[in-house]
Formats: C-alpha cells, sequence, structure tokens
C-alpha cells in the first residue's frame, strides 16, 4: 500500500496532455436518445406521465430555479393544458412572487390564448406587488390600447402617476392623450404640475412651456417659464432656461421683457456658466437694442467676473472687497446692501482670531457705508449690534469694534449708549487696545475719576502691565496729586511679575527727581540695587549723583563707582564691569585729578585671546574655538600664571628695543603705553580643560620658553 519509489516518473503528464487524449476520445459524449413515436393515447399518456414526472423530480430537487417552472409550464401550455399551465405558474409564485420574467411568461400566456380578464387579473397582481417595474405597466397600457379599452388604458395611466415614475412613462401619457386628441386632458394633466415637480429637470419645463405655446395658450407658456424660475430660485440657476425664456419673449415681440430676463440672469450666473447667454443677448441687443444697451452688457462682465470668484470661493473677503467697491458706485443702496448681507453671511468656519481678521473688516465697511452714504443711524447701529454678537467673545474679541461703536454712539450723542457698549465690552472680553481706548475717551470727555476707576478695573485685568502703572501714575501727576503717584509707584514695583520692570524703575526715579526729591531717589536707587546689580543701574546711580547741584557731589560718584567696582567683582559677565570702569575712567577723565585717573587706568583688565575646544551634539570633538578675554589686576593675586605672562611680554619688549633703533625719548614712553593697551597674547588651552574664572593658564609655546 505505501508508495517505495518516490522519484518523478521519466515521462511527464501535463493537465493539457489528459484534456486533449479525452477531448480525442469524447468519453463524456453520450449517444443521443432515440426518437419515440407515439401511436396510440395510451402511449401518449404514458408519455406524458413520465415528462411530468421527470418535471416535478427536477422541481422538487431545487424549487427556486424559476426556469424549470417556466419549462414546464410551456410544456403544458404546448399541450394546450392551459388550466395546467395556469396552475403551475401559480405554484411558481408561491415560490418567488418577485419574479420579474415569471409573471410576464404567465401574462403572456392568458393572451396568447385570448384570456383578457386572466390577463387582466395577472396584470393587476403585478403592478399591486411590483409597481416600481415600469416593464409591467408599459405593458398593461399597450394591452388595454390594442383592445380599445382606452378609459382603462387612462385609469391605468393614473394609477401609474401615483408612483411618480420615470420621465419617459409621463410622456408616454402625454402622448397617449394627444394620440386620441384629448389636448384639453392633456393640459390638464399638465397643469397639476406633478411631472415638474417629481421630475424638476429643466428640459421637463421647457417642453412643457413648448407645449402651452405650440397649442397657442402664450399667458400660459409665460406663466410657466415664471414658475419654473420661482421654482428653482437663485440656488440652482440655468442658462437654457433663460435663454429658452428669452427666445419665447422674442417671438412675441416683447424686448423689454427679454432685456429684463437677460439681466437678471446675467446677474446671478456664474460667468464659465454663461457663455451662451451672454452670446445670445449680445445678438439680441445688436438686432433689437440701442448702443447703451450694448455698453451695459459689456460693462456687466466685470460684476460677472466678481460674482464668480465670490461663488467659486465665498471665503474670499479680497474678492467681496473689490466687488463692494464697484456696487457702491451705484445711487441705489438696495443692491449695495444686499451685497454686503451675502457677505457677512460668510462666517469663517474656525473659530480663530487670524481666520476673522480679514471677515471682521466686512462689517466695519457695511457700517461705515450705512452712516456715511445710506445716513442711516439706526441701521448702523443695528450693524455694530449684530457684529458684536457674532463674534465668539469668549475665545477672542476684536477690540477695534468695540471702539468703533463707542464712537459712533459719541457722533450721535449719545454717551450713556457708549459707556454702556464699552463697559459691556471689557466685562465680556477685557482686554489693553479696549481699555486704553476706553481711558482716552474719557481723558477727552475730562471724566478724570471714571478714569481712576477704569485704570483701577485694568490694574486688576493686567497688574503686571508696567505701561499702565506708569500712565496712572502720571495721569495723578498731571491732576497734582503727587502722594496718588507716589502710591501707585510703591504698589507698582511691589508686584511679583512686571513685564518691564526697568522702565517702571527709570520712572519712579524721574518722578522723584522731577519733585527735586533727591533722598527718596537715593533710597530709590538703593531699593532697586538690592534687587539687581545690573551695570546700568551703577553708571546711573553715579550719574545721578553728578548732576546734583553740590561740593561733594563728585566725592559721592567716585564712592558709587568704588562700590559697584567692589560689587562687581564676582560678576560672571567681564564685560559689564569693563564698562563701568571706562565709564568711571571717562568721569575721571573730565573731572578727575591725575592720581585718580591712574588709580582707574590701573583697575582696567588686559584683553587676552584664548582658545577652547569645541563638542558637536553627540559629544565629538568639533575643534577649537578663539576667544577673548579680560585679566582684571585686582584678580591677580589668584592667579599664578599672571607672573610667567608678564615675564613673557617684558622679554618681547626687550627683544623689539633692542632690534629697533632707537626713537626720540619725547615719544618713547606714547610708543610703550600703546604697545601695552594694544598687546594681544595668544593663551591656548591645552590637554585638561581648565576653569573659566582662571587667569590664562599657558602661554603660546614660543613665548613660555623664551619667558623661561
Amino acid at each position: 500500500s505505501q508508495v517505495k519509489n518516490k522519484a518523478p516518473a521519466e515521462v511527464q503528464i501535463t493537465a493539457e496532455q489528459l484534456l486533449r487524449e479525452a477531448k480525442e476520445r469524447e468519453l463524456e459524449l453520450l449517444p443521443p436518445p432515440p426518437k419515440q413515436k407515439i401511436t396510440d393515447e395510451e402511449e401518449l399518456n404514458d408519455y406524458k406521465l413520465k415528462k411530468r414526472k421527470g418535471f416535478e423530480d427536477n422541481i422538487r430537487k431545487n424549487r427556486t430555479v424559476i426556469s424549470n417552472w417556466i419549462k414546464y409550464a410551456q410544456w403544458e401550455e404546448s399541450l394546450k393544458e392551459v388550466q395546467r399551465a395556469r396552475s403551475i405558474y401559480e405554484r411558481a409564485l408561491d415560490v418567488d412572487h418577485r419574479n420579474i420574467a415569471l409573471w410576464l411568461k404567465y401574462a403572456e400566456m392568458e393572451m396568447k390564448n385570448r384570456q383578457v380578464n386572466h390577463a387582466r387579473n395577472i396584470w393587476d397582481r403585478a403592478i399591486t406587488i411590483l409597481p416600481r417595474v415600469n416593464q409591467f405597466w408599459y405593458k398593461y397600457t399597450y394591452m388595454e390600447e390594442m383592445l380599445g379599452n382606452i378609459a382603462g388604458c387612462r385609469l391605468v395611466f393614473e394609477r401609474w402617476m401615483e408612483w411618480q415614475p420615470e420621465e419617459q412613462a409621463w410622456h408616454s401619457y402625454i402622448n397617449f392623450e394627444l394620440r386620441y386628441k384629448e389636448v384639453e386632458k392633456a393640459l390638464a394633466f399638465l397643469h397639476s404640475c406633478t411631472l415638474v415637480i417629481v421630475h424638476p429637470d429643466v428640459k421637463n419645463w421647457i417642453k412643457y412651456a413648448r407645449f402651452e405655446e405650440k397649442h397657442g395658450y402664450i399667458a400660459h407658456g409665460r406663466r410657466v417659464f415664471e414658475r419654473a424660475v420661482e421654482f428653482y430660485g437663485e440656488d440652482i440657476m440655468d442658462e437654457q432656461l433663460f435663454v429658452a425664456f428669452a427666445k419665447f419673449e422674442e417671438k412675441q415681440k416683447e424686448f423689454e421683457r427679454v432685456r429684463v430676463i437677460y439681466k437678471y440672469a446675467l446677474d446671478r450666473i456664474p460667468k464659465q456658466q454663461a457663455q451662451e447667454l451672454f452670446k445670445t443677448y449680445t445678438v439680441f441687443e445688436k438686432r433689437f437694442g440701442d448702443r447703451r444697451g450694448i455698453e451695459d452688457v459689456i460693462v456687466s462682465k466685470r460684476r460677472f467676473q466678481y460674482e464668480e470668484e465670490v461663488k467659486a470661493n465665498p471665503h474670499n473677503y479680497d474678492a467681496w472687497f473689490d466687488y463692494l467697491r464697484l456696487v457702491e458706485s451705484d445711487a441705489d443702496p438696495d443692491p449695495v446692501r444686499d451685497v454686503y448681507e451675502r457677505a457677512i453671511a460668510n462666517v469663517p468656519p474656525i473659530q480663530e482670531k487670524r481666520h476673522w481678521r480679514r471677515y471682521i473688516y466686512l462689517w466695519i465697511n457695511y457700517a461705515l457705508y450705512e452712516e456715511l452714504e445710506a445716513r442711516d443711524p439706526e441701521r448702523t447701529r443695528q450693524v455694530y449690534q449684530a457684529c458684536l454678537e457674532l463674534i465668539p467673545h469668549k475665545k477672542f474679541t476684536f477690540a477695534k469694534m468695540w471702539l468703533l461703536y463707542g464712537q459712533f454712539e459719541i457722533r450721535q450723542k449719545n454717551l450713556p449708549f457708549a459707556r454702556k457698549s464699552l463697559g459691556t465690552g471689557i466685562g465680556k472680553c477685557p482686554k489693553n487696545k479696549l481699555f486704553k481706548g476706553y481711558i482716552e475717551l474719557e481723558l477727552q470727555l475730562r471724566e478724570f475719576d471714571r478714569c481712576r476707576k477704569l485704570y483701577e478695573k485694568y490694574l486688576e485685568f493686567g497688574p503686571e502691565n508696567c505701561t499702565t502703572w506708569i500712565k496712572f501714575a502720571e495721569l495723578e501727576t498731571i491732576l497734582g496729586d503727587m502722594d496718588r503717584a507716589r502710591a501707585i509707584y510703591e504698589l507698582a514695583i511691589g508686584q511679583p511679575r512686571l513685564d518691564m520692570p526697568e522702565v517702571l524703575w527709570k520712572s519712579y526715579i524721574d518722578f522723584e527727581i522731577e519733585q527735586e526729591e533727591y533722598e527718596k531717589t537715593r533710597e530709590l536707587y538703593r531699593r532697586l540695587l538690592q534687587r539687581t546689580q545690573h551695570v546700568k543701574v551703577w553708571i546711573s546711580y553715579a550719574q545721578f549723583e553728578l548732576s546734583l547741584e553740590s561740593e561733594t557731589r563728585l566725592a559721592k560718584c567716585q564712592q558709587i563707582y568704588e562700590e559697584a567696582n567692589k560689587a562687581m567683582r564676582n560678576c560672571e559677565e567681564k564685560e559689564e564691569r569693563l564698562m563701568l570702569l571706562e565709564s568711571w575712567r571717562d568721569l575721571e577723565a573730565e573731572f578727575g585729578t591725575d592720581v585718580t585717573r591712574d588709580r582707574v587706568r590701573k583697575l582696567l583688565p588686559e584683553k587676552v585671546k584664548k582658545r577652547r575646544k569645541l563638542q558637536a551634539e553627540d559629544g565629538s570633538d568639533a575643534g577649537w574655538e578663539e576667544y577673548y578675554d579680560y585679566i582684571f589686576p585686582e584678580d591677580s593675586a589668584n592667579q599664578p600664571n599672571l607672573k610667567l605672562l608678564a615675564m613673557a611680554k617684558m622679554w618681547k619688549k626687550q627683544k623689539q628695543q633692542e632690534e629697533e633703533p632707537e626713537e626720540p625719548d619725547d615719544l618713547g614712553e606714547s610708543e610703550e603705553t600703546e604697545e601695552s593697551e594694544s598687546e594681544k597674547v595668544d593663551v591656548p588651552e591645552h590637554e585638561e580643560e581648565q576653569k573659566e574664572a582662571e587667569a590664562p593658564t599657558e602661554q603660546d609655546t614660543d613665548g613660555a620658553e623664551k619667558g623661561k
């Protein structure tokens, strides 16, 4: 039972060879059955019994195969056994009553055998069970018309129309009525408007109107076109409808009506969809119009371009601005308002301020047009209110709108409304610009108490805003209440968070200087220096002391520079310390003595060039970088290599003096000074990384060896 040799055979046989051999031998073909001749009734009955048994067996094997039922019924029909065939069809309908072919074969059998009532019964049952199968209705109406039962055919059509079938069915009904000269009934059917409502295609409306025109009902035809335009409205504008309407009126010699139709259509249909309309309108004007009419056609193209742009992208606000600029030239404000209403109806879909910035100017222009051009204050107020209701104030707002509305109410001499609107804006969405605008308004009205309250609300909203504190204090200063101004400054500098504290302190100090409160100014400087040791504060403090008319002003100024220098010894930013010393040097150069100048000059640092390693982000070496560092003499006690650096510089100077010819004595001192200030020594950083705070660790290799 097991295959011992599993190796492939020497001669391989493919599936193609097997099929070819089977075809050649024709193994599957069976000989045809012998022809049987029936000679008597008994043999006929046996034959019928055998065939029926075969059909019944096939049906019993698979009841859902409708072709077996149809073959069985057709065989019975061929034997003139109509009753048996009818029974078979009924049994088949019990199995599958939704089979269209079964119903058609059944009804055709009855019609072939002239069983009219049976056929009507079958068609009624078919259209009741399957009313959406148009073939049943066509066959039924055709049968009734062929039998001459016109009334019955009309009833079948009416039953069919209740199911709102396809367009061809409606046209079949109309053609049926016309075949029998029943024009009134066809018109009555069309007047019901069922066809154009169920199938609202433009071609159906045009056919309807032409049908009326063809039979002499001109007024009815015009009414059909008007109803079609009303039915579609402005949402669906088809140029074919307006072209047909215009040609209809042109045939009736109603040229003004034609012109109105063309203009109405051209104002509302996009340009790319109205090429045929433009062409027919131009031809009409050339035939029946004057020069002005032709010019209107040409000028209206710009209007269509804008309409095309705004319909292609309703949120293209630049196109709306251009369109509004064009229509605002008209004297009639109604079309301008209509365009504005259409423009502002295109609200940005996303509630983000960057998407609303262009859109909000539509409202602003609308309000300005109503106020300045239309001279309608009430409508202007409605525009502002509608805009402010539309803006989502919980997410963002536009202070410009609130301020414009308030200014509008003031121009209308309605101050309470203006204050109410601005107060509502601050309550809903407080904003810096809104506060500033409201305060500016009250300042112009000289309502200083209201300004104080607004500043208080403003500072509650943004206590870190230094500009607000300064403006509030300046207001009190202008009003002459110095104590309130000083108290405001004290509250301001006591805030934990400030956006520009240096500006606030400077303003406070300037305020005290203006009031000639020099002791308080010094106290302010001391308090500021407790918070920050910035070099500009020290320099400003020193310049303040120098600006006073006092005999000890220079000594106090020098004392401040001394304190600043001591305080900034541990400062990491050496440039700031250098800035301080340079400022001190400039002071001594103008007011000091030779002793003080020499002292400050000795404090100035030396500028040296160093190198340091650079590292990439992955930690690998990225080469060397040169940078400049400053060595202060006061810090030299902690730097052991400074002596070596000084010896190297001294040796280099001696070497240069030996090589160069001697110069005149009067220039020697200045050259030495210049050389000591301008000389730069390269100090590289080598293997071990040394701290930045150290002095130059190693000199150039040549300089170090020569120094030794």
